[in-house]
């Protein structure tokens, strides 16, 4: 099974937010949000509305056309109106910094796993309402698929 797979079936990661590009025929993109908590260091936070960008594929041959980008978009708008307070990434900073995310340690959020130092700046987040990034902090807590250090590489 993949992770893709697990994640969809993975009660723990619900609420599942789904995206899909499509051509004609065929689906060329799809990106998906699952729901995430932050463990707060001390006092109880509110509890966020969280989610994690994992995983965003693009057809290969159609890489490079803007796919990717506009379907990320896209659902961040439908994430915003949905409520989501903030999104997470462990991704390439160049790319996804395009979209507004920035360095979530330095803010207080520490992924569930360490992130190797060298790689420190691609674990990322997207505050998707005002002053959300100011509220909250605390390690993340993701669905159990993703609940493994293998994914927290980068």
């Amino acid at each position: 099974m993949s992770l893709l797979e697990e994640m969809l079936d993975d009660q723990t990661a619900e609420p599942i937010h789904s995206f899909v590009s499509k051509s004609e025929k065929e689906i060329v993109g799809h990106v998906l949000f699952t729901s995430v908590t932050i463990k707060p260091a001390g006092e109880s936070n509110d509890g966020a509305t969280a989610h994690i960008l994992a995983t965003l594929a693009v057809t290969r041959e159609l890489q490079g056309n803007g796919i990717g980008t506009q379907l990320v978009k896209e659902a961040l708008l439908q994430l915003a109106a949905a409520g989501v307070q903030l999104v997470f990434v462990l991704g390439y900073p160049k790319y996804y910094s395009r979209f507004g995310f920035f360095p979530a340690g330095v803010r207080g959020f520490q992924a569930p796993y360490p992130i190797p130092e060298k790689n420190v700046d691609a674990w990322m987040v997207l505050q998707l309402q005002t002053h959300a990034v100011d509220s909250f902090e605390g390690t993340i807590q993701c669905c159990k698929a993703l609940d493994h250090e293998k994914y927290w590489v980068e």
